[in-house]
C-alpha cells in the first residue's frame, strides 16, 4: 500500500495542526503518512515562491498524488471555499483525472477557519466535488466518533475542522481526537480497499 497523502494550504499554521493531527491517526493506523503543501500564489508585485517552503513539509507534485493510496485534502476557508493556491493545485490535475488515476481511491477534507461560522461545511462539502470528479469514495466522520457529540469548537461529520478564534492556541482536545480519527479511518479505508483489489 502506498503512503496516504496530507495534502494542505496554511498561511497560519491552523490548516497545518490539523494536517499533522490527521497524520498522526494515518500513523496509528499502521500506514505511512505523506504530508505535503502548496505555494501561495504570487499577486501583483509579488516574487514567485522559490522551489522550496521556508519550513515545514515540501510542495507537492502530481507524482505525489499518482503514488498515493490515498487522500486528506485541507485548506482554511476562504468566504466558504477552498484556498485559491490549493485550487490551483487540483486544477492542474486534468491529466490525472483523463488516465482516472485517482479513481477508487478513498478521500476525506479538513478545514480551519478564524471563527465558529466561517464556513467550514460550505468549505469541506466544495473540496469534495473535484475528489468526486476525479472518482475518488470520499469519507467523512461518522457519528460513532463521541466528540461530534460533545465538542464546542471545530468537528463536522463532513470532515475535521478547528476554530481559530484566539481563545486558546492549538488544537481543542476535541479537535484532536477528531483528527486522528480521521486520519485512522482513512488509512483504514485505503487498506481495505487495496487489498480488495488486489485479490
Amino acid at each position: 500500500m502506498g503512503p496516504v497523502l496530507i495534502l494542505y494550504y496554511s498561511r497560519n499554521g491552523a490548516t497545518a495542526k490539523l494536517a499533522r493531527a490527521i497524520a498522526t491517526g494515518v500513523e496509528s493506523a499502521g500506514a505511512t503518512a505523506m504530508l505535503r503543501t502548496v505555494p501561495p500564489l504570487a499577486t501583483h508585485g509579488d516574487a514567485p515562491p522559490g522551489p522550496l517552503p521556508e519550513n515545514g513539509p515540501p510542495y507537492a507534485t502530481l507524482d505525489d498524488l499518482t503514488a498515493c493510496s490515498a487522500l486528506a485534502l485541507g485548506s482554511p476557508t476562504r468566504f466558504g471555499n477552498m484556498a485559491a493556491p490549493l485550487k490551483h493545485f487540483i486544477d492542474s490535475s486534468s491529466h490525472l483525472w483523463l488516465k482516472g488515476t485517482l479513481i477508487n481511491k478513498p478521500a476525506c477534507v479538513f478545514s480551519s477557519t478564524s471563527s465558529m461560522h466561517g464556513g467550514q461545511e460550505s468549505t469541506l462539502l466544495t473540496m469534495m466535488l473535484p475528489l468526486l470528479h476525479h472518482g475518488m469514495v470520499v469519507c467523512g466522520l461518522p457519528y460513532s466518533e463521541p466528540e461530534l457529540h460533545s465538542t464546542t469548537t471545530g468537528g463536522s461529520p463532513y470532515g475535521a475542522t478547528h476554530v481559530e478564534n484566539g481563545s486558546a492556541p492549538g488544537l481543542s482536545a476535541d479537535e484532536q481526537s477528531l483528527c486522528v480519527a480521521q486520519g485512522k479511518r482513512l488509512a483504514s479505508l485505503a487498506r481495505q480497499l487495496s487489498q480488495l483489489h488486489s485479490s
